[in-house]
């Protein structure tokens, strides 16, 4: 019985062979995978054993891809409501209490009515009932108080913290490159 193709996305590096982004992890079709395989755009690192086949070709599918030109990630990280998550590792800031993102808010530490701004060091992940109980109160008056003050992360910290929240699916070809800094298995 042979997967899905669907099933079968390639993990993206950048040229320096570490992922462009682990969370969410960098994942292509492979349809994109191949595409930029036949446009030069990639290096194939890894294929699964599938193979896809066109009237005058047959080929691997990609599992693992390098891009060949090197693109720099932004020296700051985008401010949105996802970074912020990760950025307290998916985590009320009030209580310490890991939730799914789903289940969580942003809270502004000095509410915007109260002069706050939206901003890293005013905005925390809250869980709904100590968001409720703080209100639009600064922590002071409410007696809440985030755990750990909040700060303008670096993309290195973000990066880092994604490593921390495997996705569902890790294919043994990309194990290589997802944990290149994990203890390896003596012998």
């Amino acid at each position: 019985m042979s997967v899905a193709l669907e099933k079968l996305p390639a993990l993206v590096l950048n040229a320096d062979f570490r992922p462009l982004s682990y969370f969410p992890l960098s994942l292509w079709s492979w349809q994109d995978s191949v595409k930029a395989v036949f446009l030069a755009r990639v290096n194939v690192v890894s294929e699964y054993e599938r193979k896809v086949h066109s009237p005058s070709r047959e080929m691997s599918l990609p599992s693992v891809i390098s891009l060949k030109e090197y693109v720099p990630m932004n020296r700051r990280p985008a401010f949105t409501r996802f970074n912020v998550f990760l950025r307290d590792r998916f985590s009320c800031q009030y209580c310490g209490n890991a939730k799914q993102a789903e289940e969580l808010t942003f809270d502004h530490v000095v509410p915007r009515a109260r002069g706050g701004r939206t901003s890293w060091t005013n905005v925390v992940a809250a869980c709904a009932p100590c968001n409720l109980r703080k209100g639009h109160r600064n922590p002071e008056r409410a007696g809440v108080y985030p755990l750990r003050k909040p700060t303008r992360p670096t993309n290195f910290e973000l990066q880092e913290r994604g490593r921390a929240f495997p996705p569902n699916y890790l294919h043994e070809s990309w194990r290589d490159f997802l944990y290149w800094d994990s203890e390896l298995e003596s012998t």
